[in-house]
């Protein structure tokens, strides 16, 4: 997950900020942003992720098939803000305009809750990282990790309800806390290649069953993707280019530019430690690694840039959950009550209800097996909803020439090709999710379907057409499944 700014007000923070003014921007400096923003907490806790997974060329393979799936989600939301500029209300705003409200709102709350997935995965993954210096921290999964998580959760939650919503300068700061350590690790270790080890896990049979190529790659797509949520914000900074085509050039410089590092990261993990080695190191493994490589100072150094980078996406990601709640609400979409702002202009029922609920689930860490892991995993599969409607939806536009008025058959065929990718490959990863996390989606969805109730009673509109009936009975249905599976232990968390 990365530290996007979202498109939205609070995105609009930019143009106040004394580091470029709108239309000033030039093509170097558009990259920096696409990979200041895409460059998260998930990128430290690659070595394990894919460690325990597979070897180096179904990483490879693997990072191939992510490079290539998320590429073509960047190109959608591209052309969907050229197709439909109108509809900027967020990501989820396509999935309303292309299949209406119910499935809309659907996507507003996958997308919600998958930042408050997120969220709650950077308070365990800081703990974790402490647990590596105290033990009572353990692995971001004990009473004192939560308790330190909770002051954490209501600590931001009073900083952004006092006006604190200028994600912007902090994600410029944390940019260089982040990346540097990140290109240093990978420099040191390269520098400390051993052929013999890097040999032995090219495709790591000597070390056990990993199972086959193509379920090694399986196992590490739901990784590839989390480290890549918040490629809809490479989008965000278009209008403030210098030239309208140097944003196509810096969404791939900058995409190309991130994935070499995320795929950098892995590989010269596999130069330094045999993957067994790799697997049972401890999140963020990142530091494990280094340390094993430099000694204790690695520890420290890598430490320092995951809880600095980390704390600068929770500010720029609680900002994100808020509005996603406060936008719907004043489009009428969701119950009034989360549209409500105080006296700073903060959207201040929306931002209660999303730390509450990050509360929830840091309490949640304290009977799951494998906290850090498992908050990853429900993060990314709930982002998979938006983005699949997205790309879903530019196929609609490109299949029905709805919005290609004016515009040469070619070009309208090429973006349908693009969304076609798109949508294939968000399937697919649902597919690679399992069905486990699909059931626990539904889990989120089921009861949030009350409030799409409260909203319509509100403004005396139909609840449901007969399609969006089934869709709710299919989901309800569902819901039940995945709690009923919680309660037998069918599905384990």
């Amino acid at each position: 997950m990365v530290d996007t700014i979202p498109p939205t007000r609070v995105a609009e923070t930019v143009a106040d900020t004394p580091v470029a003014t709108p239309g000033k921007m030039t093509l170097p400096t558009l990259t920096a942003m696409v990979v200041g923003s895409m460059v998260g907490a998930g990128v430290f806790s690659l070595p394990a992720r894919f460690g325990v997974a597979t070897g180096i060329l179904g990483s490879l393979i693997a990072w191939a098939i992510a490079g290539t799936g998320m590429l073509m989600l960047a190109f959608v939301f591209q052309n969907l803000a050229i197709r439909k500029p109108e509809l900027d209300s967020g990501v989820f705003i396509y999935a309303k305009a292309g299949f209406g409200d119910y499935v809309g709102f659907n996507s507003a709350i996958g997308f919600w809750a998958s930042a408050v997935s997120g969220n709650a995965f950077y308070w365990v993954f800081i703990t974790a990282t402490l647990g590596g210096f105290f033990s009572g921290f353990g692995d971001g999964d004990t009473v004192l990790a939560v308790a330190l998580g909770t002051a954490g959760v209501w600590f931001f939650h009073y900083l952004i309800a006092r006006g604190v919503r200028d994600a912007a300068v902090i994600n410029r700061i944390v940019t260089v806390f982040k990346i540097l350590p990140i290109l240093v690790f990978i420099v040191v270790l390269f520098i400390a290649f051993d052929a013999g080890v890097f040999a032995d896990n090219w495709i790591a049979t000597g070390y056990g069953d990993l199972g086959s190529l193509d379920e090694q790659i399986r196992n590490t797509m739901i990784i590839t993707t989390f480290v890549f949520i918040g490629i809809e914000g490479a989008s965000v900074y278009s209008r403030y280019a210098k030239r309208r085509e140097d944003v196509g050039k810096a969404t791939v410089l900058g995409f190309l530019s991130v994935l070499s590092i995320f795929a950098l990261v892995t590989l010269s993990s596999y130069a330094v430690q045999t993957q067994p080695e790799l697997a049972a190191t401890r999140q963020p493994s990142m530091i494990g690694v280094f340390e094993s490589v430099v000694g204790d100072w690695g520890r420290w150094f890598i430490s320092i840039a995951v809880i600095v980078s980390v704390l600068g996406a929770y500010l720029a990601w609680t900002l994100m959950a808020a509005e996603v709640m406060y936008i719907p609400a004043r489009n009428e979409d969701f119950p009034a009550f989360l549209g409500r702002e105080n006296e700073k202009q903060t959207p201040i029922t929306a931002l209660v209800v999303t730390s509450l609920a990050v509360q929830g689930l840091l309490a949640a860490t304290l009977v799951l097996t494998d906290a850090l892991n498992f908050m990853l995993d429900l993060s990314t599969c709930l982002a998979l909803i938006p983005y699949f409607l997205a790309a879903a939806y530019a196929l609609k536009l490109g299949l029905t020439g709805e919005a290609y008025e004016g515009v040469d058959a070619r070009t309208r065929r090429k973006e349908a090709v693009v969304a076609g990718v798109a949508t294939a490959y968000t399937l697919f990863l649902f597919e690679a999710a399992g069905l486990e996390f699909l059931l626990l989606a539904t889990v989120i969805l089921a009861p949030a379907t009350v409030l799409y109730v409260k909203a319509r009673s509100e403004r005396s509109r139909r609840v449901f057409s007969p399609t969006e009936m089934v869709l709710c009975a299919v989901i309800v249905v569902a819901g039940v499944t995945g709690v009923v599976g919680l309660w037998t232990g069918l599905i384990t968390i």
